[in-house]
């Protein structure tokens, strides 16, 4: 069985990379991607104050629920602050070497 008969995205990583890619194209697409987690990681924190707010003003929310987006966006947050620190801890490594 080929690895991409199941699923295409999987195929996709089964390719090597290209290796005429440019520096500030590796450097945009890592901006892009960190800027659209900082996005999801946000959402999750809007919908979790909002459900916060319903169960406030009497709305129908379901506690589990409530519960779940908060555990949801609270870990998304320390995940997102584990690899901002990592991120951090690397350049300040970089930025000793001696060249």
């Amino acid at each position: 069985m080929r690895i991409g008969q199941q699923n295409p995205a999987i195929a996709n990583l089964a390719q090597p990379p290209q290796a005429n890619v440019k520096v500030s194209e590796e450097s945009e697409d890592f901006g892009k991607m960190l800027m659209d987690i900082i996005k999801e990681v946000n959402g999750s924190q809007q919908d979790a104050q909002k459900m916060q707010n319903d169960l406030m003003m009497n709305r129908p929310v379901e506690y589990h629920d409530l519960m779940i987006a908060m555990e949801r966006a609270s870990t998304a947050m320390q995940l997102t602050m584990q690899v901002r620190n990592k991120v951090l801890e690397s350049y300040q490594e970089i930025s000793r070497m001696q060249v």
